[in-house]
């Protein structure tokens, strides 16, 4: 007979709170996700609006915010926002026929290739970004708020 393994834990962070949660803190915990999706609406919409997807928006945010010592290869991206490397690709192509993004070979390993903005995807994303910062700029407004209550 085999000794059976313990059940895996719940996995917890440091310092988790044991008290357990009263209305109100599901109330407040509500208000976040709403507020989080009310969030991710206005960013989708903006995206649209600027005449791409929203998955080409985070797409260049993730190639123009990547802080390597070359452009982002697909599988530096494919990690930033969490997709599969053929997914990744196939956005990177698209946004490539779009007009916003280029790719080269990587000059130590060809089978690489690296991503960066073309001016009409750095024009896009600037102007989306600043409407974002004003968006961000409100929403943390509100979350202090919100965030406040679970104290």
């Amino acid at each position: 007979m085999t000794p059976t393994s313990p059940t895996p834990a719940t996995p917890r962070s440091a310092g988790t709170d044991d008290r357990p949660l009263s209305d109100g803190d599901y109330a407040t915990l509500a208000r976040f996700r709403h507020a989080l999706r009310v969030f991710l609406h206005f960013s989708e919409d903006a995206a649209r609006s600027a005449g791409m997807t929203p998955a080409q928006h985070q797409l260049l945010l993730a190639v123009k915010g990547w802080d390597g010592e070359q452009p982002p290869a697909i599988a530096d991206l494919a990690e930033l926002l969490q997709l599969r490397p053929h997914s990744t690709a196939e956005l990177v192509h698209r946004a490539e026929a779009a007009g916003l993004v280029h790719t080269t070979s990587d000059p130590a390993d060809h089978r690489r290739q690296l991503s960066a903005l073309t001016p009409l995807g750095e024009a896009r994303l600037r102007s989306l970004s600043l409407q974002h910062r004003d968006e961000l700029r409100r929403f943390r407004s509100r979350m202090n708020d919100v965030l406040s209550e679970l104290d």
